[in-house]
């Protein structure tokens, strides 16, 4: 997909597909000078009732042979002056939806001038951006035939005001940054289990090197993570003829004394469950159990194309969950990086196990700060649904940066406690403690006290992406949250947002 800015009068512009507002009953400036070129035409199909009155919805409409605009579609934006940044973002995602089902190869994206609360024309472009092109993703890896490409190769914004533009032409090559990551993301996720393995993980990590002279990987296999006392994380895998993984991707965008930040995603190939065995209904969904290693790769893919001046590691902790006849059984206790001993009580309750050596192994690149992420809990859904992910974290600081993050790009978490009261549910009469709680209450909060104890010596923060990493049901599919969420995080890291 490519971006393009334009400062030409909205009538001189020549598109396959215009894209204008309307505002309940009201046409948007820029439509209405579409309509004074066309006769009146837009305002004869409003006042036909075509468009519907509700948010999101369009109406496109052929001018006639010959015109510069070979079509306008009219979107309905409603009575609101302002639109908060999640109708925005839902707004646009109909926008896109309607321009690929018109066909056009190109469109004029005219809506930079709405009112979206509490973001700058770099933010809305950057968002804009984001959305048309991971509209053009499209799985084909598993099947005989590939789908065609999306027919939608152009997007040109309109933007007369020459400062504007600027920031709008930034935005734009955000926007296309973060919809890569996001494309990295989807396609791991919606791989199937057979191919997604921990070692298909270390050879797309090994691949991102070509992106950019910045980074550079690590991968452990079992023996190296066996000699750094990695118990925990060799637990998960040891039912498994797949080895484990343990990758560190390093962008080093920023001077060496520069403390970096720490990404770490969960990256359970397939969760059988282990010797707690899942229901069989549902199961095929357990290959995105390494959505969060996924976000991790993805987030680096970004990071390389923005080029940003900070310092950045991501660590992948890859294992596959299954229960061969050595694997790990309830009430077997394993000793974990930290030196921590753990009661494993649910084999099921795996992702934590892979996070704490991960976690422990953070320590030394002497971060600044430390950001897990994981399909942890389904207890995390039943408190939040599919709408946030749940956050935790021993810093009102980082809280704060990453609530304030995912509001500014539409890709929202809410936080949750992680109090001391919760803490002593992990107790157990045989190790220091147990890997899950001893009761079926606060599930996600005593998953993130559990993985608190691993992360005493840096700020840090755990994002449960259990409910927002994949869609279920007929649009099954990996959604890449909360890749957005980080991309903000870090520009704003790097005073670029």
């Amino acid at each position: 997909m490519q971006f393009s800015v334009s400062r030409s009068p909205v009538a001189e512009e020549k598109t396959a597909c215009a894209i204008v507002a309307v505002h309940a009953t009201r046409l948007s400036e820029e439509a209405q000078i579409l309509d004074k070129l066309y006769n009146g035409h837009l305002s004869q199909a409003l006042k036909s009732g075509d468009l519907a009155s509700k948010r999101g919805a369009t109406l496109s409409l052929f001018m006639p042979k010959a015109s510069r605009h070979k079509r306008v579609l009219l979107v309905q934006i409603g009575k609101g002056k302002s639109l908060s940044i999640v109708a925005f973002k839902s707004l646009m995602q109909s926008v896109a939806k309607a321009v690929h089902t018109s066909n056009a190869s190109s469109a004029l994206n005219l809506l930079l001038s709405l009112d979206v609360d509490d973001s700058s024309p770099r933010a809305i472009a950057r968002l804009q951006s984001t959305i048309f092109s991971d509209s053009v993703y499209k799985y084909s890896e598993t099947f005989s035939k590939q789908k065609p490409p999306s027919v939608l190769k152009r997007i040109t914004l309109n933007c007369p005001d020459t400062a504007t533009s600027r920031q709008v032409q930034i935005g734009c090559a955000q926007g296309k940054a973060i919809a890569s990551g996001m494309a990295i993301t989807k396609n791991l996720g919606d791989l199937p289990a057979n191919i997604c393995t921990p070692s298909h993980l270390a050879e797309v990590a090994k691949k991102l090197k070509t992106s950019s002279k910045r980074l550079s990987v690590q991968v452990l296999g079992e023996p190296a993570m066996e000699k750094l006392g990695m118990g925990s994380l060799l637990s998960v895998s040891a039912g498994s003829a797949e080895e484990a993984k343990l990758i560190a991707v390093q962008y080093k965008g920023a001077a060496a004394s520069k403390k970096p930040i720490v990404l770490i995603g969960k990256g359970i190939t397939f969760d059988t469950g282990g010797i707690s065995l899942k229901a069989g209904a549902g199961m095929d969904e357990m290959k995105f159990d390494m959505c969060g290693a996924a976000t991790v790769l993805g987030v680096m893919q970004t990071l390389a194309e923005l080029d940003l001046p900070i310092n950045v590691v991501g660590i992948v902790a890859a294992a596959e969950n299954m229960p061969g006849s050595k694997a790990t059984k309830p009430g077997d206790v394993v000793t974990s990086m930290s030196g921590q001993t753990i009661e494993i009580l649910n084999t099921d309750a795996e992702g934590r196990l892979v996070l704490c050596d991960a976690l422990t192994y953070a320590a030394r690149f002497k971060p600044d700060v430390v950001i897990d992420m994981a399909t942890l809990t389904g207890a995390c859904i039943v408190a939040l649904g599919f709408e946030a992910c749940g956050l935790m974290s021993n810093s009102d600081k980082l809280s704060e940066d990453l609530l304030a993050s995912g509001q500014a790009s539409a890709d929202r978490a809410w936080r949750l406690p992680i109090w001391d009261e919760y803490q002593p549910s992990l107790d157990s009469n045989f190790a220091d403690m147990a890997n899950i709680g001893n009761g079926r209450w606060a599930g996600a909060i005593t998953a993130g006290c559990f993985l608190q104890r691993f992360a005493k010596d840096y700020q840090w923060a755990h994002l449960d992406i259990a409910g927002v990493a994949w869609n279920m049901g007929k649009n099954k599919g990996a959604t890449a949250r909360p890749v957005a969420l980080l991309s903000e995080y870090l520009l704003r890291r790097a005073k670029q947002a």
